[in-house]
């Protein structure tokens, strides 16, 4: 079978014939476009159409996606569907060859391909919800807007929309006299950044930041939630693979991949994930992947050898960059070396440095520079992986995936600085990414070859998160673990480990 984004057209499928289908061995082209291209854009038909045919559909994105076929004579129809047939068989035969000659045939075969049937499972299963708390936490959102806005209302003497920048920018800068920034347009700038400065000197900013938090929770999470929710109490997500360049899932309608997990309020959210009667969560999640994939990957023979040791890792580089023995790091010590070990593996500047570690930025550079003298290696893998995105237009993981970076050619040196950051983690982000598929494939095939009950509900980046009966939770822990332990097609130098935990909802689970 060879179809086009096939995951979706099944669950459309599904949708409309009331039925559960399984595809049969098949190729999805979108998939194949991917794999070979690299893009942050889902291929479509027309797009991939237009540029590896050359042809053009006579029904046309976005006209073919909100198509009603019932308005459509059965000759007409049956038209569309024989020409987006025949432009996929076209696509499969000119881009399917590639593959090889790209040597991305192992990264289609082994990893994205199968995978497809990983995610929809994952999507039919769905996970469930603990209504009345996710109501609850509504209720209390609401209760402390309308609060935060009396409050501000109050202070100001007068009523305002909160959602609208342009009243908002009139009562800070016009009414209150605070000190403005405009956008080129003209407009106020009210941007969090904006606010969180005013709100060091005004209460009324700091406010307005508090309100806007509780807004975006209702909106992305417990109200919008709530809407989604079927009649099994349960939320399915849709996984999409092929629309982040650097290879990792995102999620969509609901998103579950950016619910934040270091704030209460985003502990609270995912104590709204429930298993269902009988069961319990299990969520398994990799330690300290991406710093385990630079060990290898730049060859640190620091990071090696603290892994092999099993000592923390942030607290033995804050004893190197800080130079204080490691029994004497603090907590402030190794919450900086936490930022500066992330911040080196995204490119961050001195200055982003400073911001995240509240010092000034040459104290900063000065800790950068530490960390370079302890891992030269690093400093030599950011150089050369620059120099070779910038030659080739992007750069590869372990496994061969192709990420495109974007901008690191372009005179402007701000967009070229972003695109070099973005070259520097991207190898490191995507293998993360490739290795948590693979356990994913892994893990699929090794429940059913058990004849385990347990099932795969959620990624979210490195971790997952399944839904066991009581009487399987101890054996799947056990075999969650050891597949993602060992993933043995990256030759790692350092050893992997995924830290698994049990529970009734998804944040006692993690």
């Amino acid at each position: 079978k060879i179809s086009l984004n096939l995951k979706d057209n099944i669950n459309k499928l599904d949708s409309a014939l009331n039925t559960t289908f399984n595809p049969f061995p098949y190729d999805d082209v979108a998939i194949i476009s991917y794999d070979l291209f690299s893009s942050n854009q889902t291929p479509d038909i027309t797009s991939l159409s237009s540029n590896i045919l050359e042809k053009t559909l006579k029904i046309t994105a976005p006209e073919y996606k909100k198509l009603d076929l019932n308005s459509l004579s059965n000759e007409d129809a049956l038209s569309f569907f024989a020409e987006y047939a025949d432009f996929t068989m076209r696509l499969f035969e000119e881009l399917r060859p590639q593959l090889l000659a790209e040597q991305k045939l192992y990264v289609y075969d082994n990893i994205d391909r199968p995978l497809l049937n990983t995610l929809l499972n994952m999507e039919r299963n769905g996970i469930m919800v603990d209504t009345i708390k996710l109501k609850e936490m509504d209720t209390i959102f609401d209760t402390k807007m309308n609060a935060l806005s009396s409050e501000i209302f109050s202070i100001v003497g007068e009523e305002f929309n909160l959602s609208s920048p342009k009243q908002i920018g009139e009562i800070l800068f016009n009414k209150l006299g605070l000190k403005s920034k405009k956008h080129k347009s003209g407009s106020f700038n009210t941007s969090a950044e904006v606010l969180e400065k005013l709100a060091e000197t005004h209460i009324v900013p700091q406010k307005l930041l508090e309100w806007r938090q509780y807004q975006k929770l209702k909106s992305t999470y417990t109200t919008a939630l709530l809407n989604l929710i079927d009649k099994n109490n349960r939320i399915h997500t849709t996984f999409n693979q092929t629309s982040v360049n650097t290879g990792r899932l995102s999620s969509n309608n609901p998103n579950l991949q950016n619910i934040p997990i270091r704030t209460e309020i985003g502990r609270e959210i995912r104590k709204c994930f429930i298993a269902k009667p009988n069961h319990k969560l299990i969520a398994a999640d990799y330690s300290q992947v991406e710093l385990r994939l630079l060990a290898t990957i730049a060859d640190v023979k620091f990071l090696q050898l603290a892994f092999k040791d099993n000592v923390d890792i942030h607290r033995k580089t804050a004893s190197q960059v800080f130079n204080i023995p490691y029994d004497e790091v603090d907590s402030t010590h190794r919450r900086r070396a936490k930022a500066i070990n992330f911040g080196i593996v995204y490119g961050m500047s001195a200055y982003g440095l400073s911001k995240e570690i509240d010092v000034d930025p040459p104290v900063a550079q000065s800790y950068i520079d530490a960390y370079f003298a302890n891992m030269p290696e690093v400093k030599k893998y950011m150089e050369d992986t620059i120099n070779f995105a910038r030659q080739n237009g992007y750069v590869l993981t372990p496994l061969n995936r192709k990420i495109s970076i974007f901008g690191i050619q372009d005179t402007n040196k701000s967009i070229a600085s972003f695109g070099e950051r973005a070259a520097i983690n991207a190898p490191i982000q995507g293998g993360a990414s490739d290795i948590i598929k693979l356990a994913m494939n892994k893990i699929a095939n090794r429940l059913k070859e058990v004849g385990l009950k347990t099932k795969m509900l959620l990624q979210v980046h490195d971790e997952l998160v399944f839904e066991a009966p009581l009487e399987e939770v101890e054996v799947a822990s056990n075999l969650i673990k050891q597949e993602m332990e060992n993933i043995t097609e990256i030759e790692l130098k350092v050893p992997l480990i995924a830290e698994v935990g049990v529970g009734d909802n998804w944040g006692d689970a993690h």
